[in-house]
């Protein structure tokens, strides 16, 4: 079975082969059925700590709408109101607070927080992607708003994921104790597993190996792929891995990190509840606690 961690975009059907056609993506977006996400400056307008909807119908002057997908025969799109002022979208939206997708996620299902981390990550880039970066030409929304388009060359544009890697590293000869540190700026007893993003030219088991070392000064094998999860704030794509370190010597980079060593299992889980219960450093935290065994 796959484990399904948050902000999944699996749930809806993005209709790949009929989101080009203009007439079809207009049917869609006047059925009664359609509900609009809006967002403002990659926030989630909200009422009662839920986040909330329009109808096409309601959409102001400027806003874009760009389709995420189906939900069933239901068409379900996402608007960027940040060109009106925040009191402005709330009072369209009957709102009372923009609010972080992160803030909102441990009361919504798992599609719900992938459907609104999705529009979060597509706006934010189709907002920062008015201009071409080839020749400075505006650009325009194409399939829906999945792609845009160069008015002067004609390029078109997708958008960009960043993918990352993060890792749990075992002690040598002991799957007992994990390797966790403290970020710079980070508070007292927040330790969390080490990641980063990939780099060109390097696969992703390089990119753990190169990471750990850069950070913490520790040589790791046995690169093992455990899960990957949508991190779309703006656009990242988190995958984690297991692996073992060749030594327990531990020297750490201090413009990354405070400080960097090995805990044990009581220890380790003894820091569970400062994880983010979002995030996938506390999926790969606890299956080890679980399960020490490489999946």
């Amino acid at each position: 079975m796959i484990e399904v961690l948050p902000y999944s975009g699996r749930w809806l059907d993005r209709a790949p082969g009929r989101r080009t056609d203009p007439r079809w993506v207009n049917r869609i977006l006047a059925a009664p059925s359609t509900r609009v996400i809006p967002m403002w400056n990659d926030r989630c307008l909200a009422k009662d700590d839920q986040p909330v909807s329009l109808t096409p119908s309601t959409l102001p002057e400027g806003a874009e709408p760009v389709l995420l997908g189906l939900d069933g025969d239901a068409g379900v799109f996402a608007a960027d109101l940040t060109h009106l002022s925040e009191p402005d979208a709330l009072a369209l939206a009957a709102a009372t607070a923009t609010m972080d997708v992160r803030a909102l996620v441990a009361r919504l299902t798992p599609p719900e927080a992938g459907t609104l981390a999705y529009a979060r990550g597509i706006l934010h880039w189709a907002r920062n992607q008015r201009y071409c970066g080839a020749c400075g030409s505006p650009t325009e929304s194409h399939h829906a708003g999945a792609a845009r388009a160069c008015q002067g060359c004609g390029k078109v544009l997708f958008p960009r994921i960043e993918p990352a890697v993060i890792a749990l590293i075992e002690a040598p000869g002991d799957a007992g104790r994990c390797l966790l540190a403290r970020h710079k700026g980070a508070p007292e007893n927040a330790y969390s597993l080490l990641a980063g993003f990939v780099e060109i030219g390097e696969s992703l088991e390089d990119a753990v190996c190169r990471e750990i070392h850069e950070e913490a000064g520790v040589e790791v094998e046995d690169v093992v792929y455990q899960a990957s999860q949508a991190w779309p704030f703006p656009a990242g794509l988190m995958t984690g891995f297991r692996a073992r370190a060749l030594g327990e010597s531990i020297k750490v980079d201090p413009g990354e990190l405070e400080e960097a060593r090995w805990f044990t299992k009581p220890q380790a889980a003894a820091l569970l509840t400062r994880q983010r219960p979002d995030s996938i450093g506390r999926y790969l935290l606890e299956s080890w606690l679980q399960n020490p065994a490489a999946a």
